[in-house]
């Protein structure tokens, strides 16, 4: 059946619903149930954006591309957002509202009784609070009023536009767009790449494990080889001084009062997940044939119907700028202007600190001093349900955040950067007026959050440096890491010239000029694995295990090496990628036992014994090693943690398991015999499922939020290439991976694709018009040429 008729049976079915007023059964995730399908539900997707919209702020064009790309033109960069307000909001906005109600522990009056407890944390968070802090630190910038501007725009569509459909099936209306809901967006993506409690699950670990076996296993550096800047960089370094590995007291044993693993778990339930990352890596003129540099990145984060990242084109004045953002975020993120491209990958940085207190239920004792939480107390409103109060806290550190577990209250508290007057959409808008290296690096210094490393090149210079605010933490005048909980009521490790909710002077964080960046190196490439391997200032805790950043710089080292010139083909084919390192490092290890196993499995390692290591959707041999690997994992951990009553949300990272010993305890001193076992399980397992090769099983999974109840909002399922730990990356299940994909010459035309489609909207033929581009790893041009004769949108300036 093809699209254009699913697209008609599912607006039949959703006007049969409406027309018998049922309500459907509860779907997946937060949404919790529908509203009866009445004509509203429907009635919007059977019209379109209309052709002509006024504006207050004066005159602009948006004119449509073949992907359904806005290139907004305007004389006036407040003119210009507005229509970027407004286009946004006509594909995006129920996604755009989803966000800011998660943020703002609002999200159960829409969606009902499943999302109380997330509105609960998101409250005691207070991330309101952090956005109104940085609206406060904006105030009075040019930042604020286009942002204005912008939330104009996003008004404007919703007092006229067609109502996206989702608003009709759970019922409700959205409410006004300001500037307060754009910082709770930017809030929510800083969060999403900082947010971590890392650092408590360490405490409750080293509690649980011996010394011995926590420091092999979760302190150990990986030894990978190939930090962000090796010993092989060129160019200007900065940030590496030597500060070396600082020391822990030995209190760092100590859990604290009242936090145990149950209470670690529901907070983790809030993280973002594990496996978010990114790539990114340029190569400068020096090995280029055009003699310009080339940037490529490919942020990973979840996939989802409609994608997480918007496209968009501004030409206003001397300013011309296309790339991506988020929806609800008027300047473009990520992408590039006529002098240069940019993109960040996350870091790994440190930036919350957690503390405990000595309370008396409605006290917390500070340096000997008794005093009263800053409380207020919040009504978290529930559709078709009670509504909750829940008491807002808040300590000189931050938030404050306490749950009863198995009838006792624990608590601790919670100092992150990001809960301070932060400039980081003033910065995000500066990128796109940046002339050169000087004025993007100058931006740079404004992002206060998240920590990231920013990568820029333009027509002479490839520039790499870590940006966001990273605390400097120190305990009795001895700097300290973050990886402990400290005594909020002895005053442990706080953060010099950080005020929650209100505004930093920084003065005890990181300098922006001894954070590691390297300026004109021949080439540099990062995926998330840890920057240097000797930093002036520590600076984080959990970096990715390196498979990926090897293999880039592998491809690249091997280029260079061989003295062919490196070109945009070159940096795809690198993008594209899907040698698995673990593949390289475990294989050998199968076919040593190859003698041990049944003959049922010698079709399965007869292709092993031939592979290239490489994830690809016709791979036998990829299937297997798949399948292989997740049994290894499982047989490798799972009774030792479990002894322990840790699930396996608590398990080392991959480096760690792939580089153990084969006498190690963890395989009980016979990793043959593991093997062995995994192997066999393996190969029944995919007999069992009847797969072929590993894009039988490895599909995309890429899903609207309405999909479990209604499956034809999902994307269609395409096979695809890669892991989670390939620079192609593309997750188990597919359903996390690269969400962009930019490839940015500096003498030539760039190229981009996203998973899925810009419009929101089921029923436009833009609704996942990228997916099959994105799978088969293939691209759009992303030109900054306007196309002539698509669809337009005028805006007329309002006249007296």
């Amino acid at each position: 059946m093809n699209r254009d008729t699913t697209r008609r049976a599912l607006l039949g079915a959703l006007v049969s619903v409406g027309v018998g007023g049922a309500a459907l059964s509860p779907i997946s995730g937060y949404l919790d149930s529908f509203a009866p399908l009445s004509g509203r539900a429907w009635h919007g997707q059977t019209r379109s954006v209309p052709e002509t919209v006024s504006s207050p702020h004066g005159e602009a064009t948006v004119t449509y591309d073949d992907y359904h790309v806005p290139h907004i033109e305007a004389d006036d960069e407040a003119a210009a957002y507005f229509a970027v307000g407004y286009t946004q909001a006509a594909d995006r906005l129920f996604e755009m509202d989803l966000i800011r109600r998660l943020m703002d522990g609002r999200l159960a009056a829409a969606v009902g009784e499943r999302a109380v407890d997330s509105d609960r944390f998101h409250a005691k968070m207070d991330f309101r609070g952090s956005a109104e802090a940085s609206a406060t630190a904006l105030s009075g910038t040019r930042t604020e009023t286009l942002a204005d501007a912008y939330a104009d725009g996003v008004n404007a569509y919703i007092e006229s536009g067609p109502e996206p459909f989702e608003f009709g099936v759970l019922g409700y209306e959205a409410r006004e767009w300001t500037f307060v809901d754009t910082l709770l967006v930017s809030t929510q993506i800083a969060w999403g790449l900082t947010g971590s409690f890392e650092t408590l699950r360490r405490a409750v670990l080293r509690e649980k494990l011996d010394e011995s076996t926590y420091e092999r296993l979760y302190e150990t550096p990986f030894d990978h080889g190939a930090p962000i800047v090796r010993e092989s960089t060129t160019g200007t370094v900065d940030g590496v001084e030597g500060f070396g590995r600082v020391g822990r007291p030995d209190a760092v044993r100590s859990v604290g009062d009242g936090i145990d693993g149950a209470f670690v778990d529901w907070l983790s339930a809030f993280e973002p997940p594990p496996l978010w990352g990114s790539n990114h890596w340029a190569v400068s003129g020096e090995h280029t044939d055009s003699g310009s540099p080339i940037l490529a990145y490919d942020p990973h984060l979840t996939l989802m119907a409609p994608p997480v990242w918007y496209e968009q084109h501004l030409v206003v004045g001397d300013v011309d700028v296309r790339g991506a953002t988020f929806p609800g975020i008027p300047f473009v993120i990520v992408g590039e202007n006529t002098h240069g491209a940019w993109g960040f990958t996350n870091t790994g940085a440190d930036v919350v600190d957690f503390y405990t207190y000595e309370t008396d239920g409605s006290r917390y004792n500070y340096r000997g001093e008794w005093r009263e939480f800053e409380t207020e107390t919040r009504t978290i409103e529930v559709a078709d349900g009670e509504n909750r109060a829940v008491d807002v806290r808040k300590t000189v550190h931050g938030a404050y955040l306490d749950r009863e577990v198995n009838g006792e209250t624990r608590h601790v508290g919670v100092a992150w950067t990001g809960m301070s007057g932060t400039r980081e959409a003033e910065a995000i808008y500066e990128f796109s007026r940046a002339t050169g290296v000087d004025d993007y690096r100058a931006a740079l210094r404004k992002m206060d959050v998240p920590t990231q490393n920013a990568l820029y090149v333009d027509d002479d210079h490839v520039f790499y440096k870590i940006t966001g605010q990273i605390p400097i933490r120190r305990v009795d005048g001895d700097v300290v890491r973050g990886d402990r909980v400290f005594d909020g009521s002895a005053g442990e490790a706080e953060w010099e010239g950080f005020e929650p909710f209100g505004p930093s002077t920084w003065d005890g964080f990181v300098p922006f000029d001894e954070k590691p960046g390297v300026s004109d190196p021949a080439y540099i490439g990062t995926a998330n694995q840890r920057p240097v391997d000797d930093p002036t200032y520590p600076i984080g805790q959990r970096y990715a295990s390196g498979f990926r950043g090897r293999r880039i710089y592998e491809r690249l080292d091997e280029r260079v090496e061989s003295g062919e010139p490196v070109t945009p083909a070159f940096m795809q084919s690198v993008q594209r990628d899907t040698l698995d390192v673990r593949a390289r490092m475990l294989v050998p290890a199968i076919l040593d036992v190859r003698e041990r196993l049944s003959e049922s499995t010698d079709r399965w390692v007869d292709a092993l014994a031939d592979w290239n290591y490489r994830m690809d959707r016709e791979s036998e041999a990829a299937l297997l090693f798949h399948w292989f690997y997740e049994h290894f994992r499982e047989l490798t951990w799972t009774d030792d943690f479990e002894a322990s009553g840790l699930s396996e949300d608590w398990w080392p990272q991959e480096w760690v398991l792939v580089t153990l010993p084969p006498d190690d305890e963890f395989f009980g001193g016979d990793r043959a015999s593991v093997v062995v076992e995994a192997t066999e399980a393996a190969v029944e397992r995919i007999e069992s499922e009847g797969w072929s090769v590993y894009g039988d099983y490895h599909r995309t999974t890429i899903d609207h939020q309405f999909g479990g109840q209604l499956p034809a909002l999902n994307y269609p399922r395409y096979p695809t290439d890669g892991t989670a730990y390939t620079v192609c990356n593309v997750g188990d299940g597919a359903n996390h991976g690269s969400s962009w994909r930019q490839i940015s010459p500096m003498d030539g035309e760039s190229l981009s694709v996203i998973p899925g489609g810009q419009d929101g909207s089921y029923f436009s033929e833009h609704y996942d018009d990228q997916l099959r581009l994105w799978a088969d790893g293939e691209y759009k041009p992303m030109s900054f040429d306007v196309p002539g004769g698509g669809e337009q949108i005028t805006f007329q300036g309002e006249t007296e």
